[in-house]
């Protein structure tokens, strides 16, 4: 089978490296342009494309896909099958209908559940027990084609989402190339999804990130789970930025959302008389650490609050 490949990101790796295992014929692999990463702003390629030309494959980075070029250019590599992993663009109908077999998207969830671009982290995010991989047909919608094949993944408890990102990775390329074995040999089942019990996963952006500490322990450390790496769970410190990377759900009972409740181990209150265990932080300027080395260095007392919620926390103790 003739085949482009299209990715991004690392995500998309395994991928690509399980159909060159198999030997299938890959004729290009198209990826996203190259851009600047970092406080430098340095030009840097995407993890597909470094891939990709470490094993002599031809890479097309177009910006646009709905132009005339472009689709000339799929006409002619003449594939018998585009797969699709996570490359962030969507297809225009004459793509999708131009290889003999269609266009095989590999998506990180169990389809209709989540459809959009970041699916492993919402099912964090959400504190989903369960998640999964689907293959499906592509159509014009997002994420709304045919399911093929699919296989359920159990999340686990401290699990964040570059941890099942990787997992799901991994499993993501096995099913691809069942599904590929299974189209050739006409075996393959179409499910219609289910649009009534369809659910949106749409980008993460900073804001995203932000702590509500009236939410419980459990919830925020979902978020502090699906927000890693980005764009890290966050909340104000002293009128600085202070990124929570890891923590866990604590026994402490408190009634003062916000507020530090033990500096040894740090432990903050949240909402519904639970508390959150901080075990890996940063502070704006600072470099990333241990939350109790962070707490011994920047003086931290049990009267500290996070976030803006001090005035707030002020009048409570006024009232008693």
């Amino acid at each position: 089978m003739r085949i482009i490949f299209m990715g991004t990101p690392e995500f998309a790796i395994p991928s690509l490296e399980n159909l060159i295992k198999e030997n299938y014929e890959i004729c290009a692999v198209f990826t996203k342009p190259d851009k600047p990463q970092g406080r430098k702003k340095i030009i840097t390629p995407p993890p597909v494309k470094v891939f990709a030309q470490e094993h002599g494959l031809e890479v097309f980075q177009p910006e646009k896909l709905k132009i005339r070029e472009t689709s000339e250019l799929i006409e002619n590599l003449n594939p018998d099958a585009i797969v699709v992993v996570a490359y962030g663009k969507i297809l225009p109908k004459n793509i999708i209908d131009t290889p003999k077999y269609g266009c095989i998207n590999v998506h990180g969830s169990l389809l209709p559940q989540y459809r959009g671009a970041a699916p492993i982290q919402w099912s964090i995010i959400n504190g989903d027990k369960v998640t999964g991989i689907s293959t499906m047909f592509m159509d014009e919608g997002l994420d709304t084609g045919d399911i093929l094949l699919q296989s359920k993944v159990s999340i686990n408890d401290d699990e964040t989402s570059e941890d099942l990102k990787k997992r799901l990775s991994v499993i993501g390329a096995d099913l691809l190339i069942k599904t590929l074995k299974e189209l050739e040999a006409g075996t393959l089942k179409r499910i219609k999804q289910d649009d009534t019990k369809a659910t949106l996963s749409p980008p993460l952006d900073k804001i995203n990130g932000d702590i509500d500490w009236e939410k419980t322990a459990q919830e925020i450390h979902n978020l502090v789970r699906g927000s890693n790496p980005w764009p890290i769970a966050h909340t104000l410190l002293r009128g600085k930025n202070f990124r929570i990377y890891k923590s866990k759900v604590s026994t402490y009972y408190s009634s003062c959302p916000g507020k530090i409740i033990s500096t040894d181990p740090l432990i903050v209150g949240c909402g519904g008389n639970t508390s959150l265990q901080l075990l890996e932080v940063q502070i704006e300027g600072k470099k990333r650490m241990a939350a109790g080395e962070f707490s011994r260095g920047y003086r931290l007392s049990s009267n500290t609050v996070l976030g803006n919620l001090q005035p707030r926390i002020q009048n409570k103790f006024e009232e008693v």
